[in-house]
């Protein structure tokens, strides 16, 4: 029997809402998502791979390139009813309604999950990183994304004021809104996720900085094209300081 769901994170359901729209105008930052797992999974393949909190499906149409089946566990009907559209011509991908803390999968399952563009609504993601290492099997990969509060340019501005990067998550949304039912958004310590992780079972295998280049003046000046050229040079050789907003892992379960 499935464990009862300690969370609930439907509110993307709401109809004034479309997460596909989102993305018009973000052509760098998905290149730059799309470039970042493609380096992560380079020569690997894997059974059964799923996409969490995957929206409507945008990068397990992805993720069909690396697995043999893919699932779309995503917590938004909504969210699901755009990608029964947008992922008519990946027929690899299942898509079912889930949430992160509960994937009513069996344990040791699954091969490969795929995390991204969801932490930053967890401010205590401890719960749904255990879940994932329970459905992963022994050796599987987890690929996860996260917003990154010691992102250089606010390493600069704590320091200007004297302080460090706080440790705990720091919500950059309205608390009054919270409260009144929308969703957190929380930036995260790369420190601090990395020591979750390893509570919960996974060791670090790669790391890479991403996004580095997020910024609407940049993106105006410089273009698409030259943004990815420097994108590809500076994910890898920033990732050791944390540099852009956006910090990826590779990890493996114990």
């Amino acid at each position: 029997m499935a464990r009862q769901a300690t969370r609930k994170a439907d509110q993307y359901d709401d109809p004034k809402y479309n997460y596909q729209d989102y993305w018009a105008g973000r052509e760098y930052e998905n290149a730059a998502e799309v470039m970042a797992i493609k380096r992560l999974l380079k020569g690997q393949h894997f059974k059964h791979a799923v996409d969490v909190g995957g929206g409507y499906g945008r990068l397990s149409k992805l993720l069909g390139s690396f697995a043999d089946k893919v699932t779309l566990a995503e917590p938004s009907q909504q969210q699901l009813d755009i990608a029964k559209i947008y992922l008519k011509d990946t027929p690899s991908v299942e898509r079912k309604l889930l949430q992160a803390a509960d994937l009513e999968m069996p344990a040791k399952s699954v091969d490969l999950v795929l995390v991204v563009r969801v932490l930053h609504h967890l401010p205590d993601p401890m719960v749904e990183l255990k879940e994932i290492a329970r459905v992963l099997k022994p050796g599987g990969t987890f690929v996860l994304e996260f917003a990154n509060d010691s992102h250089f340019l606010n390493r600069v501005r704590y320091g200007i004021r004297g302080k460090r990067v706080p440790r705990s998550p720091v919500s950059i949304q309205d608390e009054a809104k919270v409260k009144a039912g929308e969703l957190p958004f929380v930036n995260h310590h790369p420190k601090t996720i990395i020591e979750m992780l390893q509570k919960a079972g996974f060791e670090v295998e790669m790391v890479l900085s991403g996004s580095n280049l997020r910024s609407p003046r940049v993106k105006k000046v410089l273009g698409k094209n030259v943004l990815l050229g420097l994108e590809k040079v500076m994910q890898p050789l920033l990732a050791p300081i944390y540099f852009g907003p956006s910090v990826w892992l590779r990890l493996k379960k114990k």
